[in-house]
C-alpha cells in the first residue's frame, strides 16, 4: 500500500507542477512572476483559466489528502 501511495503522490505532483506552469505562462510568463507591469491583480478568470484554476485546488488538496495518509501509513509499519 504504501509503493502505491508513493506512485500516487509522484504522478499527482507532475500534475501539479504541469497546471502550474500552464497558468504562469497564460498570465505573462516569468517576466510578470518576477515583478511586471500587470501582475495579474483585478483579473477575473474565466473560461478555461478558471477551470485550470479549480482543478489545480482540487489536485492540490487530494496531494495534501495523500501525503498525510501516507504518513499515517508508513508510520504505523
Amino acid at each position: 500500500m504504501a509503493v502505491a501511495l508513493q506512485l500516487a503522490t509522484i504522478i499527482l505532483s507532475l500534475m501539479l507542477v504541469g497546471l502550474i506552469l500552464l497558468q504562469v505562462r497564460g498570465e505573462g510568463g516569468l517576466g510578470n512572476l518576477l515583478g511586471g507591469s500587470d501582475m495579474g491583480m483585478g483579473r477575473t478568470r474565466r473560461g478555461l483559466e478558471k477551470t485550470i484554476f479549480q482543478i489545480t485546488i482540487g489536485l492540490s488538496a487530494t496531494f495534501l489528502i495523500i501525503c498525510i495518509f501516507s504518513a499515517v501509513v508508513t508510520g504505523r509499519s
